[in-house]
């Protein structure tokens, strides 16, 4: 699941990245850097709720029995889900104006005070990291090699999305947003789908969903054909897809009732089919 949670927080982090360089960007640009203290004060509050929230979770799910587990990780694999499915489709409709609308909030809280500011800056980043925090938990709590692989993939998806948007703050590099979360939206959408099985599949360990020894595929059994590669080839299969050893009937049943509607109505929108005028640099700017 490292690449799976590389492009989560690849793509999670430069949108934080990406909010946090606009305002920035404003109040530098309109003289006001008294505010940057209670900025900076939201974002990291933002940041610092975002891992506690991880921690929460993993802590939850630790002190209960395995069906109780199973459960829990279930339910929010697929509320999880939503919520990125959401976010991916609200992304795509409103990447273009997001300049302006924080700049419309952050001129309001200027008028305010400092705690509005503070309270600008922590929505506009926290909602980016509880998203990825819940994303990321349902993942590595679902990877059956352990979590050094996963969470490495995240940090190293944050590191690179940091760089990215300091670049872009600086003006050293230009990305066609829309593009970019075009393309990794749909990116996204797949590694969603796996997830959104992946939580039936615990549903059914709980004994919520009969079905758990109906077996429809066992993609071990294929990669089993190509010797000593087929364990480097599989790994790279469940780790994109996000799949289980065994896929039962339902789990492939669910992956497919996702995977098939959501990226046909996403590859049909505006951003798929028109040419984007949008670059990061005009949004950072």
């Amino acid at each position: 699941m490292l690449l799976g949670n590389f492009l989560i927080g690849l793509r999670e982090g430069l949108e934080a990245a990406l909010v946090v360089s606009i305002l920035i960007a404003y109040l530098v640009k309109t003289g006001n850097r008294r505010a940057l203290v209670p900025v900076w004060t939201g974002i990291a509050i933002a940041v610092a709720l975002s891992f506690a929230f991880g921690i929460a979770l993993s802590a939850a799910s630790s002190e209960m029995q395995f069906k109780t587990q199973e459960l829990f990780g279930g339910v929010l694999s697929i509320i999880a889900v939503g919520l990125v499915t959401w976010m991916v489709f609200w992304m795509r409709r409103t990447a273009r104006f997001m300049k302006a609308e924080l700049e419309g909030k952050l001129e309001g809280a200027l008028n305010v005070g400092p705690l509005a500011l503070t309270a600008v800056a922590f929505l506009a980043v926290g909602r980016e990291g509880l998203e990825t925090a819940l994303f990321l938990w349902t993942n590595i709590s679902n990877s059956s090699g352990g979590s050094a692989q996963p969470i490495t993939g995240a940090f190293l998806g944050l590191a690179v999305a940091i760089v990215l948007g300091y670049l872009l703050y600086r003006g050293g590099l230009k990305i066609n947003l829309r593009r970019f979360f075009t393309w990794t939206g749909a990116a996204l959408i797949v590694v969603a789908a796996g997830v959104f099985g992946y939580g039936f599949h615990d549903l059914q360990e709980a004994e919520v969903f009969p079905g758990l020894h109906a077996v429809a595929v066992e993609p071990h059994l294929f990669f089993a054909k190509f010797g000593d590669a087929g364990d480097w080839m599989q790994t790279v299969f469940q780790g994109v897809l996000n799949v289980t050893p065994q896929i039962t009937w339902l789990q492939l049943v669910m992956w497919a009732a996702y995977l098939v509607p959501v990226m046909f109505l996403f590859l049909r929108g505006p951003s798929a089919s028109k040419p984007a005028a949008e670059t990061a640099e005009t949004a950072a700017t």
